[in-house]
């Protein structure tokens, strides 16, 4: 028997045993074999927009049923980083700003949750001093720090030795909040902080959320310790309208605390391959960045995308910059992921002349994504232009939207199920909690094309292809083998061409 035959046979069987084992795993349903290298994602809202501690306890236990989309450590209990973004309970800190002595005003508490440096304790109060002194000197009130509860023996050694001090800040929001304002200023605050800290060349200091609206709760731990690390989420005062959840499985950053997800607006699975450009178009707009809502503190808000983050936290970054620039999460969605639009000639004269505005607005951000996310009004769901990564839904009769990168997340009896599929290549699903209502793809994407006269705005735009008339094209100097040759010369590589 040749080398080359018994490099063909061991070939041969490595292949059956490796088809006969995935057979087996997924007749015994212990792991997709498919879908076990992408984090995993979704989202729970109430399509009513009334919060309930219902959503919040969907929310969790639908984590905990991603526990197959995240890496372990070899300790077992340590995991590329899982987390749930829910409304801030109000009830819930109105009886922690009492312990602490005062007396909640009637307008909304905001509340900061914050990862400070564990072991370097003057580090840890000179961040403490950051954050109050650049809250105060934009004129609100702060109720105090609130160190949140944790419960470390949910943590491998790992996640544990990594572990940050954990702590809220509950400040004061004005008693006729305009909740637009409120967060256009809790965000310039944060990115003020986050400035300084980085001048100062604090490390492990991250906030996770500083809002009005929304709290994050993430870390280091297994989908499954999520309310066990943090007890706080099991408070039946813990009410949603909305819960996003990811358990992340890392790629192309090192696991960290802060990197997990979700971020302040979304929750990502699958990678952004146009991630250097997308940085350096957005470094390139910094230099005409313009706002009226922002006014002098627009040069605050630089670096737009954070240095150390990971292809979902920039695409969080630019997200939330265009949100608290004046445009809501539909719209924002199709700005930076939009559907493929240039050639489908099916598609309406409207929606094409709005996504072509968009193209002049933003540059994609291409890759295989499928992204929860709200600004607080909306709640979305949504996939890229190629459908690479799934995102399925279920509407329940007690008007529950459930959506995820799985079936049966949260378990519904098929008899309360009102309607279920997955999202198609481009397409998106949103809740206006504001309105209560829901919209499918079509629906939204007409109320987004309609909202402004986009025609007008683009109608000089001619494509490169019509501007170029055959008979003025200048002829080709080389081709056949000779043009081959000098592409090679030059480095043109076949994905370019």
């Amino acid at each position: 028997m040749t080398s080359d035959h018994r490099k063909i046979t061991a070939a041969e069987q490595f292949v059956e045993r490796y088809e006969r084992d995935a057979d087996r795993l997924r007749e015994e349903a212990v792991i997709d074999v498919d879908a076990r290298d992408a984090c995993g994602v979704g989202l729970i809202a109430a399509i009513d927009g009334e919060p309930s501690r219902q959503v919040v306890e969907a929310g969790i236990e639908a984590l905990k049923a991603l526990w197959h989309r995240g890496a372990v450590d070899a300790d077992g209990m340590t995991g590329d980083g899982a987390g749930i973004m829910v409304e801030i309970p109000q009830d819930f800190f109105r009886d922690h700003v009492s312990r602490t002595g005062h007396t909640a005003s009637e307008g909304p508490i905001a509340v900061g949750m914050v990862f400070l440096p564990r072991t370097d304790l003057e580090a840890q109060e000179r961040c403490r001093f950051i954050v109050e002194s650049e809250i105060l000197k934009f004129g609100y009130s702060i109720y105090g720090w609130r160190q949140v509860p944790i419960d470390h023996t949910a943590l491998g050694e790992k996640g544990n030795s990594t572990r940050p001090e954990i702590e809220q800040v509950m400040i004061e929001g004005p008693a006729d909040a305009d909740m637009e304002k409120l967060e256009r200023d809790l965000y310039v605050i944060r990115k003020i902080i986050e400035n300084r800290a980085r001048a100062e060349n604090i490390r492990d200091f991250y906030i996770c959320s500083l809002s009005g609206r929304t709290l994050i709760y993430k870390g280091m731990f297994l989908a499954e310790q999520l309310s066990s690390f943090y007890p706080d989420l099991l408070d039946e005062r813990f009410v949603s309208r909305f819960a996003l959840y990811h358990q992340r499985y890392s790629t192309n950053t090192f696991p960290t605390w802060r990197l997990a997800q979700p971020f302040r607006m979304l929750a990502h699975n699958g990678e952004i391959n146009t991630l250097s450009g997308n940085a350096n178009w957005m470094q390139s707009h910094e230099t005409r960045l313009e706002s009226e809502v922002f006014g002098r503190h627009i040069n605050d808000l630089k670096p737009v995308i954070a240095p150390g983050n990971s292809d979902s936290a920039s695409l969080d970054n630019a997200f939330e910059l265009l949100v608290r620039g004046g445009r809501s999460a539909p719209m924002t969605k199709s700005l930076l992921i939009p559907e493929a639009w240039s050639n489908k000639t099916t598609m309406s004269q409207e929606l094409r002349d709005f996504y072509s505005y968009c193209n002049c607005v933003m540059e994609p951000w291409d890759g295989p994504a499928a992204i929860t996310a709200t600004d607080g009004r909306w709640v979305l769901g949504a996939v890229d232009r190629n459908g690479l990564r799934p995102m399925r839904y279920t509407i329940t009769i007690d008007g529950l939207l459930i959506m995820g990168s799985e079936a049966g997340m949260v378990p519904v009896r098929e008899t309360e199920i009102v309607e279920k599929g997955r999202l198609g290549p481009g397409q998106m699903i949103a809740v206006d909690l504001a309105g209560g209502k829901l919209y499918r793809d079509t629906e939204l994407k007409q109320l987004l094309a309609t909202a402004h006269p986009f025609g007008n705005w683009v109608q000089n735009i001619e494509a490169i292809d019509d501007a170029i008339r055959p008979e003025e094209a200048a002829q080709a100097e080389y081709a056949g083998d000779e043009l081959r040759r000098r592409q090679v010369a030059a480095g043109y590589t076949l994905e370019e061409l």
